[in-house]
């Protein structure tokens, strides 16, 4: 079977290869004919594509999570590559690895581990240590697997665990510049604010939010967790009420998610470097297929502004 990369598809070009659906959407032109926009993707990225005309055997075969083979042409619009489809069918699931078509980050899993226990071990409070360690060891599989987000940011397997290791570099440098921070309760936020979304989450593939994570979101859903865990182990002092309180006001606004607002400098610098990791994430992932000198397209999640790539002799 062989492999296109989508980061090396040049237009005009004419292909047939396997992707994973990541999604797909029905539409109606004007002249009443039907048709599907699809996303999909590979490793190294994603790219949209276009099936008129489509056929109700064609429909089935385009199934979310499912990898299938796409014949099409690759064309420009607005700025951007995307697929003008002329065929898919189905592949056998044991003829391929869903991984192969999975994308994930630039650090390695055993990395990403280390990193985190490492952390871990660093905290000096007893009760936050050992309330990190049940609630880590209760999710472990699922944390270094599961994604981020949905869309947006960090979207790819073991998303999450490449979050909060970023967040956890941020973190240390930032209470180095200030001493009037607590270190524990910062380190101990970082490391469970967003574990909520293994729930909210369904999975690494394609990932879609659950009934669950609709109704209840992942900020509920955490610092219920560590309320009642911390409950189980019988702790009780102000600490785990800041650290709930840290959880609560991540999203750093009420428009954004948090019933809260941050009211200690440890909730203020928590969404900060969320916010800060995040948005890093979202501009490097604009900006990798963007040619130097050129923008890109409008990104809603960053107030629906382009960004520009800077051209690299220019800065030298």
């Amino acid at each position: 079977m062989q492999m296109i990369r989508i980061n090396e598809l040049k237009e005009q070009q004419s292909l047939e290869a396997p992707f994973l659906v990541a999604m797909v959407k029905e539409g109606i032109t004007t002249s009443k004919a039907p048709y599907v926009s699809v996303t999909l993707q590979d490793k190294t990225g994603t790219i949209e594509g276009k099936l008129w005309d489509v056929k109700e055997a064609q429909k089935e075969v385009l199934k979310l999570g499912c990898v299938v083979m796409v014949r099409a042409e690759v064309l420009k619009y607005r700025g951007n590559l995307q697929l003008r489809i002329h065929d898919v069918k189905a592949v056998d699931p044991t003829e391929v690895d869903v991984n192969e078509f999975l994308p994930s980050g630039g650090i390695e899993k055993a990395d990403l581990m280390k990193e985190v226990y490492e952390a871990i071990a660093s905290i000096e409070n007893p009760n936050l240590k050992l309330l990190v360690e049940v609630l880590l060891k209760e999710n472990e599989e699922k944390f270094f697997d599961h994604p981020a987000a949905a869309r947006n940011h960090h979207e790819f397997t073991g998303g999450l665990a490449t979050h909060v290791v970023e967040m956890l570099r941020l973190a240390n440098v930032i209470c180095d510049l200030y001493p009037m921070l607590d270190r524990d309760l910062l380190i101990s936020g970082v490391l469970v604010h967003d574990m909520g979304k293994i729930i909210e989450l369904s999975s690494a593939v394609v990932p879609e939010y659950t009934v669950e994570g609709r109704l209840l979101g992942h900020i509920s859903i955490m610092q219920a967790k560590v309320a009642e865990v911390a409950k189980k182990l019988n702790m009780e002092d102000e600490t785990i009420v800041l650290l709930r309180h840290m959880i609560l006001s991540h999203h750093g606004e009420y428009e954004f998610g948090s019933p809260v607002l941050p009211m200690i400098p440890e909730a203020v610098v928590l969404h900060m470097i969320d916010n800060l990791d995040a948005r890093m994430e979202m501009m490097r992932k604009a900006l990798e297929s963007v040619e130097e000198g050129q923008f890109t397209q409008r990104i809603f999640s960053l107030e629906n502004r382009s960004l520009y790539k800077a051209k690299k002799e220019d800065n030298r």
